[in-house]
């Protein structure tokens, strides 16, 4: 998570929404990091979710990331968590909950029960305060500007 945290002051550094994902391997072995980048590439889904499981399924040649954790700093919204189902994650690992837009456990509770075809491990609240204070000191520089 602490990585993840890299990337999402990355992104905040270039005026982006900050959050970061990480998505390693069973090994241990980080298949890519990224961050929003929305912003900058006027895309609405560069997300950092979207972007790190398109570069990992690039590192890998599979769009399957079944034995994958996704570290990411925010909960994953509703097109994250269906690119999450999509791809096979097997975990899930989020820090600040987001009661507008998460699609975990805030609202939808999308990958929590059996009625998809993929049920990704989750785990929430690591590193909370950190992953919630980078967004919120975000938005207040953003709304005294």
């Amino acid at each position: 998570m602490q990585l993840a945290l890299g990337e999402a002051r990355e992104a905040s550094s270039i005026d982006e929404v900050p959050v970061g994902a990480v998505i390693v391997n069973a090994d241990g072995q980080i298949l890519s990091k990224a961050h929003n980048l929305r912003e900058s590439t006027q895309n609405p889904v560069a997300h950092a979710e979207i972007v790190a499981i398109e570069a990992a399924c690039k590192k890998t040649g599979s769009w399957r990331l079944n034995e994958c954790t996704l570290y990411v700093t925010l909960e994953p919204c509703v097109m994250c968590m269906g690119a999450v189902i999509n791809s096979r994650i097997k975990r899930v690992v989020f820090g600040a909950a987001d009661t507008k837009t998460g699609a975990v456990i805030s609202n939808y509770g999308i990958g929590l029960d059996d009625t998809l075809n993929h049920k990704p491990e989750i785990t929430r609240s690591v590193l909370e305060e950190e992953c919630s204070q980078i967004l919120k000191k975000f938005f207040e520089q953003l709304r005294n500007r």
